[in-house]
């Protein structure tokens, strides 16, 4: 491998804290594009670079550079914004972006579509309503998630809290976005990155805090994660979790996914020392010349667990107690609407791939401006690119019921395999993406809900997700059925994660075309029908029946029985 640091390392280096040239990236308006090292720096501003790439050989042809836009990710822990704010973001969408907002895993919202001219604006807008995108990418802590179930409501409040202290503590201490974007002026003096440092991290990390027993925001898949455990309703501490990741490379054995370790037990007092050790050891000791290896996985993985954790207990000053004992039972959204604790009432409401558009048949845009302005409580964006209308007043219940049902809210009759089921956005504007996903995948449920009527399984909720690539957006790996992108029409398919995130799936079949992906499923959801026990899960049903074998982390026993 050598010793050779990665060009993002100099990139970030040599940037002033991030600065780079973006100033005059944005303000040269004779290209669609930034250089190319600001590419790579804008990312720590929440935005990425694309281009359309269903235009690529047509402006090709025409000597024009590539149509390129801009996807603007937002900072938002655990999902939850005012209505007020949910109404400045579908007013940025309509005016500077391309008219839809995507709901993402990552429990925020993306725009898409924005032109150079309009980065600026675009963030000084979202800014105004108190929402910013520091960090939305790059090689920082990104959004921190927090389960959104709205029967744990009242644990809920303190949850979220704690999920907004993390996202504010290990945010980057830079002036940089504020001065190039809302026209802040510098530190007298300079600055610096005391947990940072100059290169910032290897490469992205990703925290999440959940509430069991549900697990919706896959825990176990984040480089760091809080297990919340409650005795007599009350909070009392967290079981720490580390080194969780989805990300891997096709046919590259070194690479792979990976499901979190137990470090132990704290209480909340020492949340943010263990958050602080734990991205700092990292820092220190990630793959800075592989960015493929540069995920805290593979720090783990190359400094062993027990290490790890004294590593973590002698920067953080705390010893960690035993792992409390917990139980998840899913990872999904609970849709309808459900009381709390405090007699307020809550709606999930299922929105296929997170996309929130106008278009002929739909328009879910303008129905969700008008709940928005008819609402008094809140919005929840879900990890699994869902909304919930949250906190309606008991005495406003019915008149929030009436609205919905009379703008087609709903999604009634809607099959459990499907509203229990998510792809990433892919083509045509990922520029990772080696095939479709949220284009393609409505069309390829209604074949899957085929079968499962066929099959007279439709009474089974089966946890099926499509990626375009094998970075794994939308946690494919830990799917029932997960399917990752090898080229154009082509899938890799993974079976048997267990419906609650805390099994990995093992790669059963490569290369499937549609019509071989159809044929294996019929056969397989045959069996599961004839020899399923009572209740059994169907990712259970394919590890027990023998077609694949369970695998917990992909290092510590890799099975590939394609």
């Amino acid at each position: 491998m050598g010793n050779k640091l990665n060009p993002n390392e100099l990139i970030k280096l040599n940037s002033q804290y991030l600065r780079g040239t973006l100033r005059e990236s944005i303000a040269d308006q004779l290209s669609g594009t930034l250089s190319p090292d600001d590419t790579q720096l804008c990312k720590f501003h929440g935005f990425y670079e694309q281009d359309d790439r269903d235009l690529r050989s047509e402006r090709r042809q025409q000597l024009l550079e590539p149509y390129y836009s801009f996807m603007l990710r937002a900072r938002l822990p655990g999902g939850v914004c005012t209505t007020q704010q949910w109404l400045a973001i579908d007013s940025v969408a309509r005016e500077l972006g391309n008219g839809s907002i995507r709901l993402t895993t990552r429990q925020t919202f993306q725009f898409h579509g924005i032109i150079k001219k309009n980065l600026k604006p675009l963030i000084k807008r979202i800014n105004q309503s108190m929402i910013d995108s520091i960090g939305g990418c790059g090689d920082v802590n990104r959004n921190v998630m927090c389960n959104s179930n709205p029967e744990q409501s009242a644990l809920h409040t303190e949850v979220y809290q704690w999920a907004n202290k993390i996202s504010e503590h290990l945010l980057p201490k830079t002036r940089a976005y504020h001065e190039i974007w809302l026209d802040g002026k510098p530190i007298a003096g300079g600055e610096s990155e005391p947990m940072y440092g100059e290169t910032y991290l290897p490469r992205k990390f990703k925290t999440a805090i959940v509430i069991p027993p549900v697990n919706d925001v896959d825990v176990h898949t984040n480089d760091l994660g809080f297990v919340a455990i409650v005795k007599d309703d009350q909070l009392i501490g967290f079981n720490v979790l580390a080194g969780g990741g989805m990300g891997t490379t096709h046919d590259d054995a070194s690479t792979f996914p990976r499901l979190a370790d137990d470090l132990g037990f704290i209480t909340p007092d020492h949340v943010l020392a263990v958050a602080t050790a734990v991205v700092t050891i990292q820092r220190d000791n990630g793959n800075r010349v592989s960015r493929r290896h540069a995920r805290l996985k593979y720090t783990i993985e190359s400094m062993g667990v027990e290490n790890f954790i004294k590593a973590v207990e002698a920067q953080a000053e705390i010893k960690f107690e035993k792992t409390r004992p917990v139980k998840f039972t899913s990872q999904g959204d609970h849709y309808g609407w459900v009381q709390n604790a405090d007699k307020k009432w809550n709606l999930t409401l299922y929105i296929e791939n997170g996309r929130i558009e106008n278009t002929p048949d739909n328009k879910l845009l303008d129905s969700l401006n008008d709940v928005a302005k008819a609402h008094a409580g809140e919005f929840r964006i879900t990890s699994n690119q869902n909304l919930i209308i949250a906190n309606v007043a008991d005495n406003k219940k019915k008149s929030m019921d009436a609205l919905v049902k009379e703008l087609g809210l709903l999604n009634e009759g809607l099959s459990l395999t499907r509203i229990a089921s998510m792809a990433c956005v892919a083509l045509p504007t990922c520029p990772q993406a080696m095939a479709e996903a949220e284009r393609y995948f409505p069309d390829l449920l209604e074949k899957v809900e085929e079968l499962t009527k066929r099959h007279n399984i439709t009474d089974s909720s089966i946890v099926m997700r499509v990626t375009g690539c094998p970075n794994g957006c939308a946690r494919p790996f830990v799917a029932e059925i997960g399917l990752v992108g090898k080229g154009p029409g082509s899938y890799n398919l993974y079976l048997g994660g267990d419906g609650s995130g805390l099994r990995l799936a093992t790669l059963y079949r490569k290369n499937m075309n549609e019509e071989n992906l159809i044929k294996v499923l019929d056969e397989l959801f045959k069996q599961y029908s004839s020899h399923r026990f009572l209740g059994e899960r169907f990712g259970d049903f394919t590890i027990r029946h023998g077609v694949v074998e369970a695998v917990t982390n992909p290092a510590k026993g890799y099975h590939d029985v394609s």
